[in-house]
C-alpha cells in the first residue's frame, strides 16, 4: 500500500516560479501577453528557460553567444539525468523558441538549437482487448438498474466495438439526418455516417449485433429524450450524452463484466481495428473504416497483430521455448 503523505506535505506552499534574467523575462512576457499561452505551457517554458540560463552560467557563456555544440552538450546532460525523450523535447522546443524570437529581434544571427533533436521516444502500442474480452463486454447484461440505461449502454458498446467509432463521433450521432447533423445512423442501410477528425465524413457499416442493440434502444429512447432533442444517445436529463459520461458508463460496465483492465472508448476502437486486421489482413480496408488520413497511422495495428502471433507461437510451437532440464 502506498504511504499517505502527512498533512504538512499536502498543505505545503507551491514551488515559486523560477527567476529569469531580464532578457528571458521579456521573452516570457511575450509568450504570456502576446501569444497567450496556457498556464501549464508557460510553467514548462519558464522552467526550461531557467535551465538554459543555468547551463550557460555554469560553462560560462553568454546566452546570446551560445553555439550548437553547447546545445548538444546540454541536451546530452539532460539525457544523462534520465529525463524522458518527451521531456528533453519540451526543453529543446522552449530553447528553440527563445532563439527564434531573438533572431526576429536581431539579437542573434543563427538559432543554435536548429538541427538539435531529442532522442526518439518509443511509441507504446495502443491497448486493445482480447477477442474474448471484447465479446464478453459487448454481450454483458447487468442485473438491476434502469432498463432504459441498460439498453442505451449496450447499444453504445456495440457501436464502439462494432464500428470502431471515436467517442466524439459516437456522441455526435443524431437519430436521423438533418440540417446541422454532425452524424446520423441509417437503420435501413445499416450504416453509421460520422464526422471524424478534420471534419472528414465517412460511412461505416453496422453489424447485426449492433443493429439489433440500436433498434432496441431506439424503441425506448423516446421515454428518456427531451422534446426536440436530435441526439441518438441521451442522458438521464434527456439531452445529448457527453464524452465524459460515456467514459464513466463504459468504465463501470467493464468492471461489472469482470474485465481485468481499465476500459475506455478508444480501447474499443483499438480492439475493433486489431481484431478486424487479424481476421482479414486488409490494412487498407481498416484504414478506411477508421478514417485515418495516412495508412502509416493504421500500420500500428500490424504490430498488435504480430504480438498476437508471437503469443500463439510461444504457447503452441514445440521449439518456441527451451525445455527445462
Amino acid at each position: 500500500a502506498c504511504a499517505r503523505p502527512d498533512r504538512a506535505t499536502t498543505m505545503a506552499e507551491p514551488v515559486p516560479p523560477a527567476t529569469l534574467e531580464p532578457e528571458l523575462e521579456r521573452y516570457f512576457e511575450h509568450l504570456r501577453v502576446e501569444r497567450r499561452l496556457a498556464p501549464r505551457s508557460l510553467a514548462m517554458i519558464r522552467s526550461a528557460l531557467a535551465g538554459l540560463a543555468a547551463q550557460a552560467a555554469a560553462h560560462p557563456v553568454a546566452l546570446q553567444k551560445v553555439q550548437p555544440h553547447h546545445i548538444r552538450r546540454w541536451a546530452a546532460a539532460l539525457r544523462d539525468r534520465q529525463l524522458a525523450p518527451r521531456s528533453i523535447a519540451i526543453e529543446l522546443s522552449a530553447w528553440r523558441g527563445l532563439y527564434r524570437w531573438w533572431g526576429r529581434e536581431g539579437v542573434v544571427a543563427v538559432n543554435p538549437v536548429d538541427g538539435v533533436r531529442a532522442p526518439k521516444a518509443a511509441k507504446p502500442l495502443p491497448k486493445a482487448l482480447s477477442v474474448d474480452q471484447a465479446v464478453a463486454l459487448a454481450s454483458f447484461e447487468p442485473e438491476g438498474g434502469d432498463a432504459l440505461l441498460r439498453a442505451r449502454d449496450h447499444a453504445i458498446v456495440e457501436l464502439l466495438y462494432g464500428c470502431g467509432l471515436r467517442v466524439g463521433e459516437l456522441v455526435g450521432l443524431d437519430l436521423r439526418a438533418g440540417d446541422g447533423a454532425a452524424g446520423w445512423i441509417d437503420l435501413d442501410d445499416a450504416t453509421a455516417h460520422v464526422l471524424g477528425k478534420g471534419s472528414k465524413r465517412r460511412s461505416v457499416p453496422i453489424g447485426a449485433p449492433a443493429l439489433q442493440a440500436l433498434r432496441a434502444w431506439i424503441a425506448q429512447r423516446g421515454a428518456l429524450a427531451a422534446a426536440g432533442e436530435p441526439a441518438l444517445f441521451v442522458s438521464r436529463r434527456g439531452t445529448r450524452l457527453t464524452d465524459s459520461q460515456v467514459r464513466s458508463r463504459l468504465r463501470t460496465q467493464a468492471l461489472q463484466a469482470g474485465l481485468p483492465t481499465h476500459v475506455h472508448p478508444h480501447m474499443l476502437r483499438h480492439s475493433f481495428a486489431s481484431h478486424l486486421l487479424q481476421s482479414s489482413g486488409d490494412l487498407r480496408a481498416v484504414q478506411e473504416l477508421l478514417g485515418h488520413a495516412s495508412i502509416a497511422t493504421t500500420q500500428v495495428y500490424t504490430r498488435l497483430d504480430f504480438q498476437h502471433l508471437a503469443k500463439v507461437y510461444d504457447a503452441a510451437h514445440p521449439r518456441a521455448k527451451p525445455k527445462s532440464t
